[in-house]
């Protein structure tokens, strides 16, 4: 079971109705199991995935956010891990069975093949830890510098922990397979068994050129939950591939749908994931943790799977329901964040462009030494300094340089579009560094402010920052 291509009954973009039945494989309907997703409307699960997500380890992705501290800022936004690594399962499989209802003869697809696409989509988020990615981004190189842990690591041993502790049949050759999929697009990506069907390694976290299914349910699924709205449609993509020299290439004229995920991805990154005060309340909560972290050892939790999967957003929860003395920095941390007490959001500015080459990250260091004599001497512990990096996938290049096109479904060429063949109106510059300064007390502000001004003039010359810090917020007490 687990390799038929029944994905009928989702909510589909195109009139064309989506590919049905595997011929390699009979599907017998008493063995699935059908649950609605609000994105993607029915999704049926297979015997073999239904072992995998009946299981305490897998059910703790619904006591994972999706969007971490989002939600205080954006408050529909309480989605977990669990919806959407059921609907990157969904997608995982309808992008399979595309490609074999068009191309099944010519590139062997087979029921294996479908099942580990879908089994990746289903496992590739297993392993992240709590707070979204503020965990591993920006807990755990504080208080584990030069650790080099991720969740997409933590994934692939989390499943071969499942596999062992609930002793689920699975060949080693379709695990080996599954893992390395979820890797694909990380830093460590696991060497390939195989160099046959590399395709297949495009689907779930595509590590050449981004386009995924994964990005596929985050988008769509993060602007709903926010009340955004997202004219990107994924279901063109899905419907319009084609697998050329064993890699996953893109009608020509689909450029400007391929062009809106990558900017439908940054525009959620500036105006959501890294929100001003969602990245306050972040900053907060990373210092929860750090002061938490020498009595409750949360950091150890990373060097084994079968304690790793008991971590989850509820940890906030334990430390502040906790009456030891030890986590009392923690507590009061997270109180202030429950009173909306937050770290003072002072300002921002955007690194020019000819200096984004070259930018190294602002630290608090850098405005305590930008200071003005006002009377009040600040410190580095007052001052926290945020780097934001917001791009399209590929850091400072275009990342439809690295998606190969074709003409039609008669031509058998690839190639690339270049920027001046598509659209002067598109942007010229992929992109942005963004400096926050935060205040971790409200009398702090404008002694920030005008330090975080002094930093900007003895750096370029001129205040980058868009205005001046409100007077009404330097009076606040």
């Amino acid at each position: 079971m687990g390799g038929y291509c029944n994905q009928g009954g989702g909510v589909s973009l195109s009139a064309r109705p989506p590919p049905l039945f595997s011929p390699e494989v009979a599907v017998d309907r008493r063995f699935l199991k059908q649950v609605f997703d609000n994105v993607h409307g029915n999704i049926l699960l297979d015997p073999l995935s239904l072992k995998f997500i009946d299981t305490e380890q897998f059910q703790r992705l619904r006591d994972l956010k999706q969007l971490g501290l989002t939600s205080m800022v954006y408050p529909g936004a309480v989605h977990s891990r669990f919806e959407h690594s059921l609907g990157v399962f969904w997608l995982a499989g309808q992008a399979v069975c595309y490609l074999q209802a068009y191309q099944g003869l010519e590139l062997d697809i087979d029921h294996f093949d479908i099942q580990i696409v879908k089994l990746a989509g289903l496992l590739h988020d297993i392993g992240h830890g709590p707070f979204s990615h503020l965990f591993e981004r920006e807990f755990l190189p504080r208080v584990l510098p030069g650790s080099e842990w991720s969740h997409e690591q933590m994934s692939v041993q989390l499943v071969d922990y499942i596999v062992d502790e609930h002793y689920i049949e699975i060949d080693s050759d379709r695990l080996r397979k599954v893992k390395e999929m979820i890797t694909a697009s990380s830093e460590t990506v696991m060497a390939r068994s195989s160099k046959e069907k590399q395709f297949l390694y495009d689907i779930v976290a595509n590590g050449r050129n981004g386009i995924d299914v994964d990005k596929f349910d985050y988008i769509s699924r993060d602007c709903r939950a926010c009340g955004l709205g997202c004219n990107f449609q994924y279901q063109r993509l899905l419907e319009g591939m084609r697998v050329m020299d064993n890699e996953i290439c893109y009608p020509a004229k689909e450029y400007l749908t391929i062009h809106k995920l990558f900017a439908t991805r940054a525009d959620l990154h500036r105006t959501v994931y890294t929100h001003a005060k969602v990245k306050a309340m972040e900053l907060m909560v990373v210092d929860a943790l750090l002061a938490a972290d020498g009595y409750l050892k949360i950091s150890s939790f990373t060097l084994d799977p079968s304690q790793f999967w008991k971590l989850d957003d509820t940890i906030l929860k334990t430390i502040e329901t906790a009456d030891k003395k030890q986590l009392k920095e923690s507590r009061d941390i997270i109180r202030r964040i429950r009173r909306r007490d937050l770290y003072q959001f002072c300002n921002e500015y955007a690194v020019p462009k000819d200096k984004l080459e070259y930018f190294k990250d602002v630290t608090s260091q850098d405005i305590v030494c930008s200071q003005k004599g006002n009377g009040i001497e600040l410190k580095e512990e007052d001052i926290v300094v945020s780097n934001v990096r917001i791009d399209l996938t590929r850091g400072r290049d275009n990342p439809l340089e690295s998606i190969n096109f074709f003409k039609d479904y008669d031509s058998d060429k690839k190639f690339t579009i270049s920027d001046d063949r598509i659209s002067h109106l598109l942007p010229a510059s992929y992109q942005d560094k963004i400096v926050r300064v935060y205040a971790k007390k409200p009398e702090l502000v404008e002694a920030v402010s005008e330090a975080f001004e002094n930093f900007q003039l003895k750096t370029y010359g001129v205040k980058t920052q868009v205005h001046e810090t409100p007077e009404k917020k330097k009076r606040r007490k």
